[in-house]
């Protein structure tokens, strides 16, 4: 039998003091007390229909799939005067798919000198003076090294989340980020939720203190399985993974750091902090490919004592919801899709938000969440008002990838161990051929006690 490669190391490894070789990190990172969430001051103003006209904004696009390709679009549609002139991808056939819809739907025309293929595409976009902005979409492995390019290259950025699958990766973009911020460069991130109205009009009468001092709450996102490729003869294991990257956690970070983060980080940001520790528990029950989980259950515990129950789960005809409730000492914050409110402690109903109704009396959002994102980082680069979510969405990541480890392993998790990690996913080399990677299931008990 061949031996297991997985073991503690490969879950938690971390070193025994923040000043430890092997740790990589900005030193300001690495304490219990660093970093918090902010409120981020877009939260604080009107939120526009449409961003304001201005200099023609030309941005490229990195990763051409399904989210790449409507990140596109969705950035077309924030206001006059935006072009997509650049797109990047490892497959031509991604490639040609994203350019033919932005062609169609949106009268794009990208140039064939334009259009990069490859490991290497994005540090191609990235000397391409004219572009103003990228749209960083690949797989969640690559987020990071991307990030860093793009401010290094001084590039505004929307990237989607999460925004990176191990804890290296996350305290990476954290750095990035203060990079960003000392530049003035505008950065936002696809966690849509903060950009939603009724989310953000909930926020605000909570955080006024509505209905009182918050005590607890649950995240959940329970819904069925996501898509899957299977091996082709043509492709090699690098290619076939990087197709099928939902189901690796290496490339995606699990399903509770892909999916679920959008509910975490709602938790993170109504406490207006992140958890100190986390203890979970998942399995692989009917999921066909990879080497994920398809549930997970989290209690995340807040420095201030609070637990915030977390549940995520991929699997065909069971109960589902995504939603998040958010106890208060007078009340509950009930968010979902075109149904927020806020009910008392009897469970009536205090306040809804204002929604305008269509022809057919049903709610629906002023602005689709998906636009309004890039509605407010093109608002905030023509009107020279930098915003920047990237350290907000990395601390939601981080504190995803805790619940995850937690759960891979069986024991607790605590948020100084995740910021002293030297945890590092992925390959070392990166071509198309055999992809060096654990490939086993993770097993909660045994990999905790494994040998290093």
């Amino acid at each position: 039998m061949k031996k297991s490669t997985l073991s503690r190391r490969n879950f938690i490894s971390r070193a025994a003091t923040a000043g430890a070789a092997g740790v990589i990190a900005a030193p300001a990172l690495l304490n219990s007390c660093a970093p918090k969430i902010k409120e981020v001051a877009y939260n604080d103003s009107t939120l526009l229909n449409q961003a304001p006209d201005g200099p023609e904004l030309k941005a490229a696009l990195i990763g051409c799939g399904g989210r790449g390709t409507g990140a596109a679009q969705n950035f077309l549609d924030a206001g006059p005067h935006l072009k997509i002139i650049a797109l990047a991808d490892l497959f031509q056939d991604r490639l040609d798919e994203c350019r033919n819809k932005l062609k169609k739907n949106k009268n794009q025309e990208i140039p064939d000198e334009n259009c990069f293929l490859g490991f290497d595409a994005y540090e191609k976009v990235m000397d391409m003076k004219d572009v103003d902005l990228v749209i960083l979409a690949t797989p969640p492995y690559f987020r990071a090294q991307m990030f860093e390019a793009a401010v290094q290259a001084r590039k505004h950025v929307f990237m989607e989340k999460p925004v990176a699958v191990d804890p290296t990766q996350a305290r990476s973009i954290m750095s990035t980020a203060k990079k960003a911020e000392a530049l003035e460069l505008s950065v936002i991130t696809g966690t849509q939720r903060r950009h939603q109205r009724d989310y953000i009009d909930l926020y605000k009468k909570t955080a006024g203190g509505m209905i009182g001092e918050l005590t607890g709450g649950n995240v959940y996102w329970n819904g069925g399985k996501l898509w899957h490729k299977n091996p082709r003869p043509e492709w090699t294991e690098m290619e076939y993974m990087i197709r099928n990257w939902v189901n690796w956690c290496w490339l995606s970070g699990d399903h509770i750091v892909e999916q679920h983060v959008h509910n975490i980080d709602i938790a993170n940001w109504f406490s207006g902090s992140h958890p100190v520790k986390a203890l979970a528990f998942g399995s692989r029950q009917r999921r066909v490919t990879g080497d994920q989980y398809d549930n997970f259950s989290t209690d995340f515990v807040f420095e201030n004592g609070i637990h915030i129950h977390s549940m995520c789960r991929q699997i065909n005809g069971c109960g589902g919801g995504v939603y998040e409730r958010l106890q208060y000492t007078e009340g509950a914050a009930n968010c979902h899709w075109t149904n927020g409110h806020l009910t008392d402690l009897e469970g009536n109903v205090i306040y809804t938000y204002p929604y305008p109704l269509n022809d057919n009396g049903n709610r629906y959002l002023e602005v689709n969440p998906y636009v309004q994102e890039h509605i407010d980082l093109v608002t905030s680069i023509r009107n020279a008002k930098p915003i920047n979510t990237a350290e907000d969405t990395a601390i939601s990541t981080m504190t995803a990838i805790m619940g995850r480890i937690s759960a891979y392993t069986g024991k607790e998790v605590t948020w100084d161990e995740m910021m002293n990690s030297d945890l590092k996913l992925g390959p070392k080399v990166f071509a198309f051929g055999p992809v060096d990677v654990p490939k086993e299931v993770p097993v909660p008990g045994k990999a905790w006690n494994a040998k290093s």
